[in-house]
Order: C-alpha cells, then sequence, then structure tokens
C-alpha cells in the first residue's frame, strides 16, 4: 500500500450534514477496496485564491491515508460526483516523508 494525502474543498453553502456525507462515502469506498483511513484534518472556512464556481470562500478538510491505486481511483470517482466538492486533489507522499511522519508521530507519544 502506498500513503497519499486529498485536500478537498467543499462549498460552504452546504450543510454540515451533507460534507459528512460525501465524507464518510468517500472513506468507505477507500475502506471498501483495501484502504486505510488516517488523520482528517478539518481546516474550516477559508479564502480561495481564486474564485472555483462563483465562490469566494472553500470548506478545507485533509485526509491522509494508504491504499493501492484502485481504492484511490474509487475514492476520487465519489469525489467528483458530489454536487458538495468544489475541488479535491490526491498527491502521494513520497515513502522518505511517510515514515517520517510515523516517526515522528510514535516518538511524541513515548
Amino acid at each position: 500500500m502506498r500513503p497519499y494525502e486529498t485536500m478537498v474543498i467543499f462549498d460552504t453553502g452546504a450543510d454540515e450534514a451533507a460534507v459528512n456525507g460525501v465524507l464518510d462515502r468517500a472513506l468507505d469506498a477507500l475502506s471498501a477496496n483495501g484502504g486505510r483511513t488516517g488523520r482528517v484534518e478539518r481546516w474550516g472556512r477559508r479564502t480561495l485564491a481564486y474564485e472555483i464556481q462563483h465562490k469566494r470562500e472553500g470548506y478545507y478538510v485533509v485526509i491522509e491515508f494508504s491504499a493501492d491505486p484502485p481504492a484511490v481511483v474509487e475514492m476520487e470517482r465519489v469525489l467528483v460526483l458530489a454536487d458538495e466538492a468544489l475541488r479535491h486533489k490526491v498527491v502521494r507522499v513520497p515513502d522518505e516523508i511517510a515514515g517520517r511522519r510515523v516517526a515522528s508521530a510514535s516518538d511524541k507519544g513515548s
């Protein structure tokens, strides 16, 4: 399995229940295909660098996970079909950086 990170920008006009529903469907699609979810960070409302679909603000969520490529494709499919998601970007995290993240997180717990 490979480490990935995804940033999703949701429409601020969507209710919180709808945003949570899209996140749940995306994470369920990921786990149903053998992926493992790590941290899910909700950054909240932020001003966009440029307008997307005539919107000036978005609700940002960052998801860290490990999965095989077919699971990533399925999660992306869910995000593309969701009207609440304005944009998303999936990035494969290099193994060296992912290893450092795991090591630094375990060092803090000691």
